[in-house]
């Protein structure tokens, strides 16, 4: 099928550019020191990762970029998803470099990602309508934030990323034989996994580099740019559920539950002084509960893996059977 061939042809043309560029990448991480500062609250056993490399995710940012070259006439979207990769770069490299802190405040942070989610409506080809602008801004900016929470473990955000995208991917298989849709939503889902896979070689356990914001923000990002654009109706010009949503509310779900309980632990310990969970992100509460790192990373991704299958199935069921 042209549509699977073109998920094919996205994922090795990413994965081999961020295969060749990983090396080049990594030494640059060391000449520059960007190290990154753990924090002081995290599980003891991630005290030893101090002075790690960070900004890993340059690398799958450089597969995207080869994709892009590639298959060009998306670079309003690129330079979108370089905003992101800088407002990262600024919170890995730039405020611990000059200030000595170990990233920009949460509220700087959050101002700049709303600016920048306010441009999704017209990446997508849509007016900037009130209904718009808080529909799109709001799911970029939930995962942007929801995978950046996720990268705290060697290889946990990497592998639910993969696995996610390749689902993603493969429900635009599905979605493009049954009613014609678009294929930009297929090519960005396979570029995205073929970098994710050049990433992981280097962030497998134990890790030698992490993502960093600046990898996990446009990563997250484009997460929440594909999973809103399911649902937009170029043609009548705003976001509509009018495609089966289920399937990726399913596929979604892990990114709930990375995202939710740390807000949560913020309110409740400020209305309380007590915890709700043991740590927040999610994962963390996990170790604190006496897992091993490993095991926590092989759960999710298996987790996420689970939800695939069945965001698959439901897609299926819903357009009534394979093509």
């Amino acid at each position: 099928m042209t549509t699977l061939s073109d998920l094919l042809t996205a994922f090795w043309v990413s994965f081999l550019a961020a295969a060749v560029a990983a090396p080049l990448v990594m030494a640059s991480l060391r000449a520059g020191r960007a190290r990154q500062t753990i924090d002081p609250h995290a599980p003891e056993a991630h005290q030893k990762k101090q002075g790690t490399p960070t900004m890993g995710g340059l690398i799958v940012l450089v597969g995207l970029a080869a994709w892009g070259f590639a298959f060009p006439g998306h670079w309003m979207l690129l330079a979108w998803l370089g905003g992101f990769a800088a407002l990262g770069f600024v919170d890995d490299f730039a405020m611990p470099k000059l200030t000595g802190k170990r990233g920009l405040g949460w509220l700087p942070k959050l101002g700049a990602q709303v600016a920048l989610a306010a441009c999704t409506p017209a990446l997508m080809g849509l007016p900037n309508t009130p209904r718009n602008l808080i529909l799109a801004g709001f799911g970029v900016l939930f995962f942007a934030n929801a995978y950046n929470f996720a990268d705290g473990l060697d290889a946990l955000a990497g592998s639910i990323g993969l696995v996610h995208f390749l689902a993603f991917g493969a429900l635009g298989v599905l979605w493009l034989d049954w009613a014609g849709a678009p294929a930009l939503p297929v090519h960005i889902a396979g570029a995205v996994a073929g970098g994710l896979v050049a990433f992981l070689f280097v962030n497998a356990p134990p890790a030698r580099v992490f993502m960093g914001d600046t990898g996990s923000m446009p990563i997250g990002a484009l997460m929440g740019f594909l999973t809103v654009g399911w649902f937009a109706e170029t043609h009548i010009g705003r976001l509509e559920l009018g495609r089966p949503t289920l399937p990726l509310l399913v596929l979604s779900l892990l990114m709930v539950i990375e995202l939710v309980p740390v807000p949560m632990q913020v309110g409740w310990f400020k209305l309380t002084r007590k915890r709700l969970f043991p740590m927040a992100p999610i994962h963390h509460a996990f170790e604190k509960k006496g897992w091993p790192e490993s095991r926590v990373v092989w759960s999710f991704a298996l987790v996420q893996l689970l939800l695939a299958v069945a965001a698959l199935a439901l897609a299926v069921r819903d357009m009534g059977g394979l093509p």
